[in-house]
């Protein structure tokens, strides 16, 4: 009984000691590595996104609607997070010039990040939500932008099979006539 007296005062420092551990600062955006500036710039840019203004946020509950993700303006980005009752946080960005319109916003580095909230999205919800900008890490950027089509990312038009040899660029609309 006395040894584990003796014993107990050293594993509880230790285990103090240990919960400091880590070369990481906790908070959002550090669940991975940070995405690849290349390859976020390849995949931003086939969807018209200026890359430096990629980010998304996280909040409890909520996941990326991945048929949202977007161009916002002429560069920025849209994406928007859903939960399981039809709430949604929008998450808009575009140039720096246009800080100051909004409610819920941030400004990063060259832009301004803002969210706006439906369905019932508290504002205690946007302000958690809005400290949790950040760019993505890798993984987020997997999921977030699609990996660009080659066939569609070149200057080289999509080969139809129903235009005229011709040259005129009229769709051959004809059908046949049976029996003839």
């Amino acid at each position: 009984m006395i040894r584990a007296v003796r014993v107990l005062p050293p594993l509880l420092l230790a285990a103090a000691l240990l919960t400091g551990c880590g070369t990481q600062k906790a908070g959002a955006g550090d669940s991975g590595a940070p995405a690849d500036p290349g390859e976020l710039a390849s995949k931003a840019a086939a969807l018209g996104i200026n890359p430096k203004m990629v980010y998304v946020t996280e909040a409890a509950g909520f996941t990326l609607a991945q048929q949202s993700v977007g161009v916002q303006g002429d560069e920025g980005f849209s994406a928007s997070y859903a939960d399981r009752t039809g709430a949604v946080i929008h998450l808009y960005t575009d140039h720096a010039r246009y800080a100051g319109r909004y409610k819920y916003e941030v400004t990063e580095k060259d832009c301004v990040v803002w969210l706006q909230g439906e369905g019932g999205v508290s504002g205690a919800v946007l302000e958690k939500a809005l400290r949790a900008v950040h760019r993505p890490t890798a993984a987020e950027l997997d999921t977030l932008l699609p990996t660009p089509d080659p066939a569609f990312t070149d200057d080289v038009p999509v080969q139809r099979g129903d235009l005229s040899p011709g040259g005129d660029g009229v769709p051959d609309n004809s059908v046949p006539t049976p029996g003839l």
